[in-house]
């Protein structure tokens, strides 16, 4: 029996509509590929800018190349990177809010050395209860030594204070940071932290100069050298140093696992913690680019 035009008909119908939805699907696929390139060129560092919010106006990649965090008694050299990386939105008073990485990598956990590693932080002879002396010496007088200090985000992106205008005229408070200090080895546990999400460390950030409580002594930042490339389309500033010497840290937690009982008091004890404001500083020197959104799209 031959098929009836009407079913030869319906057939052709639905062949044209699947291509149809292929095609679509397609384009789709194109154009989202599109959306989402990377930037390239000397734009390529503001590749997690997050271009796909429309609040975002201006893009920031910004390095810290050397500084040093001291905490209470311990002294940490930056000795590797630490990139804080997203967006902003500007509003027409000028104020700024700072808008999180595309993929969420917006402070990067770059862990530093901590000098003196394990045996520096936790020294069993000191401990005068000869059970917890001995339950020390097996968890931690070891061959893992090493101690990592990774500087992380403690609150969401959006509560990352932002003024470029105070960066530039070396007055007021240019960045404020809410972090937790991770501390890092095998026999520490996974949770070895000095604050936390709900008590972070908030380091309000100059590039002017401190006054902090005593014993520490006011020190200057510095806004570094400006310059731009030659459309004016990136702004780049290099050699910034922004610092506070006013902030507080509280006591560890979290350290040792199910001998943190035991561990936080020795760690605090070593590194002078908690430690009230006046007897901390954070010193970063870094590298500063920036680039208005829209023309991060065009080079993308």
């Amino acid at each position: 029996m031959k098929p009836s035009v009407a079913r030869l008909a319906g057939a052709r119908r639905l062949r044209i509509g699947a291509v149809a939805a292929v095609a679509v699907l397609v384009i789709a696929a194109v154009c989202a590929g599109v959306a989402s390139a990377a930037p390239t060129g000397e734009f390529a560092v503001f590749a997690e800018c997050p271009l796909a919010n429309p609040e975002t106006n201006g893009c920031i990649d910004a390095k810290t190349e050397s500084g040093k965090f001291v905490v209470g008694k311990e002294t940490v050299p930056i000795e590797k990177a630490i990139t804080l990386q997203g967006g902003f939105h500007e509003s027409e008073s000028g104020a700024q809010t700072f808008i999180g990485a595309e993929h969420g990598n917006t402070l990067s956990k770059t862990p530093q050395r901590v000098p003196g590693g394990l045996a520096g932080l936790v020294k069993c002879n000191e401990i005068g209860n000869v059970i917890e002396r001995v339950a020390c010496e097996v968890v931690f007088e070891n061959g893992v030594t090493g101690v990592n200090d990774t500087t992380e985000l403690a609150k969401p992106a959006g509560a990352i204070g932002l003024n470029e205008e105070n960066l530039l005229s070396e007055t007021g408070v240019a960045l404020s940071l809410p972090v937790k200090v991770h501390l890092e080895n095998p026999f520490l546990g996974s949770e070895c932290y000095i604050g936390s999400n709900s008590s972070p460390i908030v380091i309000e950030l100059t590039t002017g100069a401190t006054s902090p409580p005593p014993p520490n002594k006011s020190i200057r930042g510095s806004r570094g050298t400006l310059e731009s490339n030659a459309e004016g389309t990136i702004l780049t500033i290099s050699k910034n140093s922004l610092l506070n010497n006013s902030f507080a840290a509280p006591g560890a937690n979290g350290c040792g696992g199910i001998f943190a009982f035991l561990v936080d008091p020795i760690v605090d004890s070593k590194l002078g913690l908690p430690s009230a404001a006046g007897h901390n500083t954070a010193i970063l020197n870094g590298t500063l680019k920036q680039a208005g959104a829209e023309a991060v799209r065009e080079h993308s």
